[in-house]
Order: structure tokens, then C-alpha cells, then sequence
């Protein structure tokens, strides 16, 4: 089972470096836990980019 091959490649990890193992499995488990992340629609974002020559097309200002 794969429980077991996970808990044997545990028992070979140096002691020093079990405490950054533990915080990766960890977090990675609360992670499991939240919602999924809603997927990004593309296009611009509303609103005015660009400051104003963005509104006058690039043209100056006289």
C-alpha cells in the first residue's frame, strides 16, 4: 500500500530534517482543505490603465 512505502521513505529522512518535512505535509494538508481558486477571466481589468494619454489615444496635450 502506499501508505507504507511513504512511512519507509519517512524512516530514512535524517531526524534534522523532519521538522521542515512536517511543515510541508502540513500545509499542504490545510491547503486541501480550501476552496479551489476561481479561474481568471482574461481581458483588462475595469477601470482606466495608462494614466491619460491613454484616454487622448497618445495624443499631447496643447
Amino acid at each position: 500500500m502506499l501508505i507504507q512505502k511513504i512511512v519507509q521513505e519517512l524512516q530514512d529522512i535524517p531526524e534534522d530534517k523532519l521538522a521542515e518535512l512536517y511543515d510541508i505535509i502540513h500545509y499542504f494538508r490545510l491547503g486541501l482543505g480550501q476552496e479551489a481558486p476561481q479561474p481568471r477571466t482574461p481581458g483588462l481589468l475595469k477601470g482606466q490603465l495608462g494614466g491619460i494619454r491613454s484616454v487622448n489615444r497618445g495624443e499631447k496635450k496643447k
